[in-house]
């Protein structure tokens, strides 16, 4: 089963780092994904820029609305993402917490839905 470990942390925080701790912690990344690559549980992944760099996409009514900045203010600040194939949730749990940036916001993990042209589970009906 697909998994995505969706990346949290306070930008602001990690703007403090010197270029060295932010080096170290890109390379601790890189690593994560390349051991977890090895092993077969890394899909895919990226980082994302800041999120000042966002802009937030509505339709409503058939008019196109765009808000600079992100869906919504919150303490931590989605950073990136890993696509991880795991065999349950807590497979994947135990891979999203050796995910270096878990140690300075959070690591949330989802199923991924499987999207069909029709009978498609609700939210509720997916079974983990």
């Amino acid at each position: 089963m697909k998994y995505l470990a969706l990346v949290y942390y306070q930008e602001t925080a990690m703007n403090q780092m010197s270029q060295q701790q932010w080096d170290a912690l890109n390379r601790e990344c890189i690593a994560c994904g390349e051991g977890m690559q090895a092993s077969g549980h890394f899909l895919g992944g990226n980082p994302l820029m800041s999120v000042e760099t966002a802009t937030s996409v509505r339709v409503r009514d058939g008019k196109l609305l765009t808000t600079d900045g992100p869906f919504a203010e919150t303490k931590e600040q989605l950073a990136g993402y890993y696509l991880l194939e795991a065999r349950d949730l807590n497979e994947a749990v135990a891979l999203a917490a050796k995910i270096p940036p878990a140690r300075y916001g959070c690591v949330e993990v989802r199923p991924v839905r499987e999207l069909k042209p029709e009978n498609n589970l609700g939210y509720r009906e997916v079974s983990l």
